[in-house]
Formats: structure tokens, C-alpha cells, sequence
């Protein structure tokens, strides 16, 4: 396998470890150390529930992509796990304090996170030094259709015109 890595090299620059959460899996460490021995860069989503194992990984990865649901002491509304957002507010200083590239996401539904609350969230991430941050809406699966509805939920614009004067950098997809 690490030959044909290595002669497909022009054709993939990187790996992105995401899927569930991949902090969980007791093999990543040694996964993203076997791809970045093969030259290749290293990439992570995390919705950052396990800070100590972040902790570990920061070093092998080039970017990491961070879920922020909402603001941290409003995390069980989505979660259903009271407290759930402060472990997210931990891997958010690590992740600003590694100095590794980075992008803060979070997924807007209207029936989960209100205009004020985005707007909180906007003022947070950017008093804590946040660089980027990408809203998404949401887009219907088959798991959340029965509780959230179906179809997507895209940003309002003047929304997010209001949001691009207060937070840092942003991008909507």
C-alpha cells in the first residue's frame, strides 16, 4: 500500500480524518502518524468533545476543522447533554492557541440556534481571536428529518450581512 501511496502522490495532497467523531477511534493517533510518514498532509474534523485526546492529535495535523453548535452554555438545547459545551470550549483554545490552520463551523437551524444567539456566538468567536468561520444550513438526513423536518435551511442574508460585520472572517456553504 505504501507504494502505491507513494506513486499516486501527484493525484492526493492530503488525508482528512472526519466521519462520527474521529477522536474516538483508539487508532487515529497511530493513522495520522503512518499518512503524514507517507509526506502526506493531515486534516481533522472534530466537534472537540475530547479536549486531552485533541490535545494529543494537534500535533500531526495541518488543519482541523471545529464544530461550535452554539454558544458553550447552551449546548445541551442541541445535545441533550447538560455542561456538553465545555469540553467544545477547551479544544477551541487548544485549537487557537496550536496555531494550526483551522476553520470554526457551525450548522444554523432556525428551530435550534436564534438570530441573537448566532450573533453571540459571531461576538465570541471573534473576541477570543478566531480567524474563520463558515456557517452551513441545514440540510435534511434521513436521521434528522423525524425531529428536525425535512429540506435544507439556507442563512437569510441580511443575517448573515449582520454576522460578516461582527465575527471574524466568514463563509457560508
Amino acid at each position: 500500500m505504501r507504494d502505491t501511496l507513494t506513486q499516486r502522490r501527484g493525484l492526493l495532497d492530503g488525508v482528512v480524518f472526519s466521519g462520527g467523531e474521529p477522536t474516538l477511534d483508539a487508532a487515529l493517533e497511530q493513522s495520522m502518524s503512518e499518512v503524514r510518514a507517507l509526506g502526506f498532509q493531515v486534516g481533522l474534523h472534530t466537534a472537540g468533545l475530547y479536549p486531552q485526546r485533541l490535545a494529543k492529535l494537534l500535533p500531526l495535523v495541518d488543519w482541523v476543522a471545529l464544530d461550535i453548535k452554539t454558544e458553550f452554555e447552551d449546548y445541551k438545547a442541541i445535545t441533550s447533554v447538560p455542561r456538553s459545551g465545555e469540553p467544545v470550549r477547551e479544544s477551541l483554545a487548544l485549537v487557537l492557541g496550536s496555531g494550526k490552520a483551522h476553520e470554526l463551523r457551525t450548522t444554523w437551524h432556525p428551530d435550534l440556534i436564534s438570530d441573537a444567539a448566532l450573533m453571540r456566538v459571531a461576538r465570541m468567536l471573534k473576541a477570543v481571536g478566531a480567524q474563520q468561520w463558515v456557517l452551513q444550513g441545514y440540510r435534511a438526513t434521513p436521521v434528522t428529518e423525524a425531529s428536525l423536518g425535512s429540506g435544507e435551511r439556507t442563512l437569510p442574508d441580511e443575517l448573515v450581512a449582520r454576522l460578516s460585520e461582527i465575527g471574524p472572517r466568514l463563509s457560508v456553504r
